[in-house]
């Protein structure tokens, strides 16, 4: 790996912190943001000091030969944490046991990375070495613990994370969670390039400890690249069901919204002049969403002395005729009787008699009031309502 495909994701990482920046400022007080934060920041940090130019600069920098090999060491054990930490929150549970749980991996981290610069320290590591330390130095004093004890614990915790991540999936397998069983098993995935990476270091270096350089390729060629695509998968699967939830939630409210257009543009006349203005359409859409559909309610309830009931069964007798489908006959009857009130309204006609009155019941479902515009700029029965109502106010 040169450079480049190192700083390519840290750049994209980046972008992400960024981008999650209010959400990290609102909610910092939330274990999950924090969590979010760690992973993000941490995988960004080991790829930015992973990079061998980076790690000439920051042996330059400090004057300590290698100190970039236990910076990413520590960087990589808070990634495995925050990891851990964010699929205890994420799969939630009571809240003593979250904090224990969260503590304890917490510490376990802390005493880890103690442990890494204390065998660092005694360890003598004179010879800069930018892609290969692990088998460099695989059997010097104190620095090989140090290395057997990274590769064992990232080991060891990533094997748990994926075995954890897998029986979850399972479970969701039946209650309807698409997108946390999509990123779950993308997460299984990542953590499976996480173990191949560490078992091919650990391979590597037992054959150091045999006398033999010939697998150092498995640690220095193979291995990075397994470590950066898992990194990259680990946070995309923790953020797949969040950001695609967000995704699809958008996108069914802007296609409500846009189905809704021929019924608001019909009853456009009547909101009242109290109500606020269309929002732009650089808003949240789920904002300007609820805003037509309130305009739609207020609206009909301002229609609703003009609901005629002949109208109303007529169009309902010739719509079930054709269709045979006693919702979309409705739909059809209620856009009728809402196109007729429109025009009596405006042209200042008196009311309908309470007995007389439709019952719009098109506005009381979800899914209806999407049929009730579908059919006022669809159905040929709201057309000739408009023109008979046309032409007999012409008439008088």
């Amino acid at each position: 790996m040169t450079g480049s495909d190192y700083y390519i994701p840290v750049g994209v990482l980046a972008v992400a912190l960024v981008a999650k920046a209010p959400y990290f400022w609102r909610s910092w007080h939330s274990p999950m943001c924090k969590s979010i934060f760690v992973l993000l920041a941490a995988s960004a940090a080991a790829f930015l000091f992973g990079a061998p130019p980076t790690i000439d600069r920051v042996n330059r920098f400090t004057g300590v030969p290698n100190v970039s090999a236990l910076i990413v060491y520590c960087v990589l054990s808070c990634l495995s944490c925050g990891s851990n930490v964010l699929l205890i929150h994420w799969r939630g549970g009571p809240e003593e046991v979250l904090r224990r749980h969260t503590r304890m991996w917490i510490a376990a981290t802390a005493a880890l990375i103690v442990a890494f610069c204390v065998l660092f320290h005694l360890g003598s590591v004179p010879i800069e070495r930018r892609r290969d330390f692990d088998t460099f130095y695989a059997n010097t004093p104190f620095v090989r613990e140090m290395i057997v004890l990274y590769l064992t614990a990232h080991f060891a915790t990533t094997a748990l994370v994926a075995i954890r991540c897998r029986r979850w999936a399972r479970e969701l397998r039946d209650l309807q969670a698409e997108w946390t069983q999509r990123g779950l098993l993308v997460l299984v995935v990542a953590f499976g390039f996480g173990l191949a990476f560490a078992l091919l270091k650990l391979v590597a270096v037992g054959a150091r400890w045999a006398g033999t350089d010939r697998w150092d390729a498995l640690s220095t060629d193979i291995a990075p690249p397994l470590a950066g695509l898992g990194a990259a998968m680990t946070t995309m699967g923790f953020l797949m069901p969040a950001v695609a939830q967000g995704a699809v939630s958008r996108w069914r409210a802007l296609h409500r919204f846009r189905r809704l257009q021929p019924l608001w543009s019909e009853i456009r006349s009547e909101i009242p002049p109290t109500s606020p203005p269309p929002m732009p359409w650089w808003k949240p859409v789920e904002r300007r969403l609820m805003q037509r559909e309130t305009d739609i309610f207020d609206a009909v309830l301002r229609l609703t002395p003009w609901f005629d009931h002949t109208t109303g069964t007529k169009a309902y007798a010739h719509a079930l005729a054709e269709h045979a489908v006693s919702r979309r006959a409705r739909s059809e009857a209620d856009a009728s009787v809402l196109a007729r009130a429109v025009i009596q309204k405006a042209r200042a006609q008196p009311a309908v008699s309470p007995e007389q009155r439709w019952t719009v019941t098109s506005t009381e479902d979800s899914e209806d009031l999407v049929d009730l515009s579908a059919a006022m700029l669809l159905s040929p029965h709201v057309e000739a309502t408009r023109r008979t109502t046309a032409v007999a106010d012409h008439g008088r």
